[in-house]
């Protein structure tokens, strides 16, 4: 399988990843088979959430990747967090807590890359620069990046934090190509002509941010 480097940094992974959120109603030996299919073909990243299946899929995972014998360094592990049942919280308190629970649940001492999932409209950006200067110094977190972020609140934590935001997760498949479509439609009186998302495709090539694309063979959020 080819590779890509992760933005500005030294990592290298598979252009491909595995989505572990469906992964906690599995049973271990099925979880096992399925990791074991992902790294036959070439996968070496695979993206958790702290939210997915209330922390279950990241248990599985473990137990199963165990089943494999793949030694932890021929791996990448991604996990999410931020989203709380009913609300969004990027404090520092909540961000530490949950990267420990992620790395209780994942059975490892690191996460190579952490994400914060979806926006917190009312974020206080230097909390998260001082939970990022936290997990990146203990060696808990070796990079961090956003999902489904609007450039302007991007551009409010680049502010602040002093790790590169080298990744971000946003919606993309040939059903839900909107980052595409205003890019395709300029100055056009037409419903693809509308900015909806700042011109996120252009500012994550600016900054060197790679883009990852959840549910690229699922089309929308609610089909």
């Amino acid at each position: 399988m080819k590779t890509m480097r992760l933005g500005m940094s030294e990592t290298v992974t598979s252009v491909l990843g595995l989505g572990c959120m469906r992964m906690g109603g599995k049973p271990e030996a099925e979880a096992a088979r399925v990791i074991e299919t992902a790294l036959d073909c070439g996968i070496r990243l695979f993206d958790h959430a702290d939210i997915y299946d209330d922390g279950r899929s990241e248990r599985v995972f473990a137990r199963a990747l165990q089943q494999t014998g793949t030694p932890r360094a021929e791996i990448q592990i991604q996990s999410k967090c931020g989203i709380c049942p009913g609300y969004f919280d990027f404090s520092r308190d909540h961000i530490l807590g949950a990267v420990e629970g992620s790395l209780r649940r994942l059975e490892t001492e690191y996460l190579d890359i952490l994400l914060l999932h979806r926006p917190d409209a009312l974020v206080e950006p230097e909390e998260v620069a001082a939970a990022f200067d936290n997990l990146f110094q203990s060696g808990k977190v070796r990079h961090f990046g956003v999902s489904n972020q609007h450039p302007r609140q991007i551009d409010l934590l680049r502010r602040y934090v002093r790790q590169p935001l080298i990744i971000h997760q946003l919606q993309f498949s040939l059903g839900h190509t909107l980052m595409i479509d205003q890019g395709l439609n300029v100055n056009m009186g037409i419903d693809g002509a509308v900015d909806r998302d700042g011109g996120i495709l252009e500012y994550c090539r600016l900054h060197d941010m790679t883009i990852q694309p959840w549910s690229p063979l699922q089309f929308g959020f609610f089909e």
